[in-house]
């Protein structure tokens, strides 16, 4: 699973390190997609497409016997999508030139290099349980896509030789840009997802920050707990870097 998630509380973390999620993400990332593409596909087919392609039974390594191909994710372009334009290679570089140089690794230096190279994307994750309530999960943010929402959403294919759990990831532009971040979290609640989410800038995901790192980084950078007592109900979302409430 390419977006690793927190340790459940009371369960024993298993021990591996940053570089072991990176290989899976990139091997996630380089095998074929199962795509719904909003800006050319009719909305009348979304409906079959969605029944077809449940994540919690699309199988993340195919069916070699049957001519089955593996599957990296599940994804919904929205209405509004367009491709990053930032520099990944460039902002690579310069990553291994900042560890050459010894200098210290904190969030203000990596947020630093993606301003410099306009990698400035970023996803609320949602990690559930395989099955029913993932599902439904997946069909209430794929239909905030489709409904032009949100520009980007993914789901993790079923792992069988995994730990039970998948991950949704709901895209925005500028994870610089708080008011944007704390939007997206109102879009999906909005569409009735009430699990926690946790935020990760994707420039994290493209220099290798993951879970166990060893630059001592928090993997996400907001967390983000629905209240069902308040009213009207709401978020409860921290800022991890300041470890401030923001809403």
């Amino acid at each position: 699973m390419e977006e690793e998630g927190p340790p459940a509380e009371g369960a024993v973390e298993t021990p591996f390190n940053a570089e072991t999620y990176a290989a899976e993400a990139m091997a996630a990332d380089m095998d074929p997609w199962i795509v719904f593409d909003s800006r050319r596909t009719p909305r009348s087919e979304f409906d079959a497409w969605l029944e077809s392609n449940w994540p919690s039974r699309v199988n993340r390594f195919g069916d070699e016997e049957n001519g089955v191909s593996p599957v990296g994710w599940i994804a919904v372009l929205g209405l509004n999508h367009c491709p990053s334009t930032g520099d990944v290679t460039g902002l690579q570089e310069s990553w291994e030139k900042l560890l050459a140089s010894g200098r210290p690794v904190s969030f203000q230096t990596v947020k630093e290099l993606a301003l410099n190279h306009g990698v400035l994307t970023g996803k609320w994750l949602m990690h559930l349980d395989s099955g029913f309530k993932l599902d439904r999960a997946w069909e209430c943010v794929a239909r905030a896509a489709l409904d032009g929402k949100i520009s980007l959403v993914k789901v993790s294919p079923h792992n069988p030789k995994g730990e039970g759990k998948q991950v949704i990831c709901a895209y925005n532009q500028n994870f610089t840009d708080e008011s944007e971040v704390l939007r997206l979290d109102s879009i999906i609640r909005a569409t009735g997802v009430k699990c926690p989410l946790t935020y990760k800038p994707d420039v994290y995901t493209y220099l290798g920050i993951y879970r166990n790192n060893r630059w001592k980084l928090g993997p996400t950078i907001y967390e983000s707990k629905f209240d069902l007592e308040s009213v009207p109900r709401r978020s409860h979302i921290i800022n991890k870097v300041t470890n401030l409430e923001v809403t």
